[in-house]
Formats: structure tokens, C-alpha cells, sequence
């Protein structure tokens, strides 16, 4: 490293990535005595890098709280992750933040070296990401919620939930809620938490939340809370859920990884799998099990193969069109 610019640059990646740093481990990183890492820190300021130093025992250089690096800054690994981010972040059902998502994108690319480009168009274009179509939420509901749950503050919001599926029937109330935690599942955002005109916890649909407001109440959450397991249970534990069984034929660390977060339990059996599931709509669910890539057997209800039987009509029907 014997460039002197060279050098600046790799002192500007050093604070980036260290916050604070002292003269000597600086110096020591760089190759450099003290007098030139000095005047190294005054090339920085004089191109406009806003830095502080502390003096004493534990004083030292970083950059100013709040500062921002430009994108290029990174290198060609971090420029990719951040990439394969904002690609998943279009299947996530962000809203009214698709935009700022192609946005942030497209000023990535404009600082990328050509080959990482190509790299990026190759995955953007030959991914696919499978997540459900649904309703999205507003960003403002979703950012709100997550820096209220972060800071343990209370909210109040407008909730709409459907009291009648066939007739379409709804019912908006306003609720006091304490937010535990907040997951993404089946193309859908969730809010679990504690609910005041309830005084239970519930589980909270994002998509149907209107009006948000933090309010200044604190609260406590219950210590080592797992929001995404309380969400599965609660949904494996619904009134009007039909329970399932299937006998899965392949080994116990397959399904687990083929199933993912799915709700159910699952049993060695022999040298198959049973997994016990519920499910609100059989229709769906029959549709989930075509993307099985293990051989399966329906043990219960009945009925469930009647309606895979008629997905797979369905599709062979499309296929010979």
C-alpha cells in the first residue's frame, strides 16, 4: 500500500467500519508512523469527511455520528448483498415503498463496476422469489409499528376485521396495543402483541391497521417473547381450522428444511414423516401440497383429496390448452 491516496482511501474504510479507532491502531493498520496518519486525517477533512478526535487514555478518530458513505464506498461483496436485499424487498409487500425500493437501486447501479452489473441483471433475472400475492400494508404503519416495538412505546390504531366471509361483513375498532414483535409470513405482515380492549395477547394484521399513532405509555415485554413461534401456534390452534395429516416420505431434517416456519408438528415414522397440521381452506392449502418434492399420503380428512384432485385437474386442463 505505498500509493499515499491508496492509503486515505483504506484510513476512510477504517473508521467506516471500526466507529472509533485510536492514533496508534490506525497507524499500525495503515503501515504509517503518526505524523503521516495526522496528515492523512487532515486530507480527509479538507475533502469534506467530517471527523471528531477525542484525546486521553480511550480517546481516538471516527467519523461523525450520522454521516453517510456514499455507495461505492463498499466493496464488490457488500454492493451485492445490499443488492439481493432490495431485490427480495420487492416480493415483501413493502406498499407505497416500492418506489424508494427502485430508487435506492437504481443509484446503486449507477456506482457499480460493469461486471457487477452483469452479476445483479444475471440474479434479478433469473430469480424467483415465491411469496403469495395479499394485500400490502402502508410503510408509514409498517415503520411505526417497528420503532414502537423497538422502544417498547405503546400504539392506537383503527382495525377493520371481517365478521362474515360470504357476506363480506366487517367491523372497525379502534385498539391500544403493546407490539411484541412483528413477522412475515405467507405474504402477509403480522403484529403480535398485547391487545388492552382484549387484555390478551393477539395477533394483528397490518394491511388492515388504519390511523397509527405512538402514544408516550411504556410497557414491558415478556422476556425471550417469540413472536413468530406465538404466531404459528396461534394460527396451528384456530376454531374454524380443519386438522390435517399427511405422511411425508422422506427423513425428519428434510421436512423441516422443505416446510420452513409452516405451522405443525412433525413425527418420525418409520422411514417417513407424519405431520399434523390446520388449516382454514382446504383449497389452499391442496395447492400448497403441489409444491411438495417428496411422494406424500393424505391419512385425513377425506376431503382433502378431492381437492388436491382438483387442483391437479385444473392444472392439466391449462396445460393441454
Amino acid at each position: 500500500m505505498s500509493n499515499p491516496t491508496t492509503r486515505v482511501l483504506a484510513l476512510l474504510e477504517l473508521l467506516q467500519s471500526h466507529g472509533n479507532a485510536t492514533g496508534s491502531e490506525l497507524a499500525g493498520k495503515l503501515g504509517v508512523d503518526g505524523r503521516t496518519l495526522r496528515r492523512y486525517i487532515n486530507t480527509l477533512e479538507e475533502i469534506g469527511i467530517p471527523l471528531t478526535s477525542e484525546r486521553g487514555r480511550y480517546g481516538g478518530y471516527r467519523l461523525v455520528s450520522g454521516y453517510k458513505l456514499p455507495p461505492m464506498m463498499f466493496t464488490n461483496d457488500e454492493t451485492l448483498a445490499i443488492s439481493l436485499g432490495l431485490l427480495a424487498a420487492r416480493s415483501l409487500n413493502l406498499g407505497d415503498m416500492g418506489s424508494a425500493v427502485a430508487s435506492a437501486q437504481a443509484k446503486l447501479e449507477r456506482v457499480m463496476p460493469q461486471k457487477l452489473k452483469q452479476q445483479l441483471r444475471a440474479l434479478d433475472e433469473n430469480i424467483t422469489l415465491d411469496f403469495l400475492p395479499s394485500p400490502a400494508p402502508a410503510s408509514a404503519v409498517l415503520a411505526t409499528l417497528a420503532s414502537a416495538t423497538q422502544e417498547r412505546c405503546r400504539t392506537v390504531f383503527e382495525y377493520t376485521s371481517i365478521t362474515d366471509k360470504a357476506a363480506g361483513t366487517e367491523i372497525t375498532l379502534q385498539r391500544e396495543f403493546d407490539p411484541y414483535g412483528l413477522v412475515f409470513r405467507r405474504g402477509r405482515w403480522y403484529a403480535v402483541g398485547h391487545c388492552h380492549l382484549r387484555g390478551e395477547l393477539r395477533t394483528f394484521r397490518l394491511d388492515r391497521m388504519s390511523a397509527l399513532q405512538r402514544l408516550d405509555i411504556p410497557f414491558e415485554r415478556p422476556r425471550d417473547f417469540d413472536a413468530a413461534s406465538y404466531l404459528n401456534r396461534s394460527f396451528s390452534q384456530m376454531d374454524s381450522a380443519v386438522e390435517v395429516e399427511l405422511l411425508l416420505h422422506t427423513n425428519l431434517a428434510t421436512a423441516s428444511a422443505m416446510l420452513g416456519h409452516e405451522e405443525g408438528l412433525l413425527t418420525p415414522q418409520g422411514d417417513a414423516v407424519l405431520w399434523r397440521a390446520h388449516t382454514g381452506c382446504l383449497g389452499w392449502f391442496s395447492s400448497q401440497l403441489m409444491q411438495l418434492p417428496c411422494r406424500f399420503e393424505i391419512l385425513s380428512p377425506p376431503n382433502l383429496k378431492a381437492e388436491l384432485r382438483r387442483q391437479a385437474e385444473r392444472l392439466m386442463a391449462i396445460a393441454a390448452e
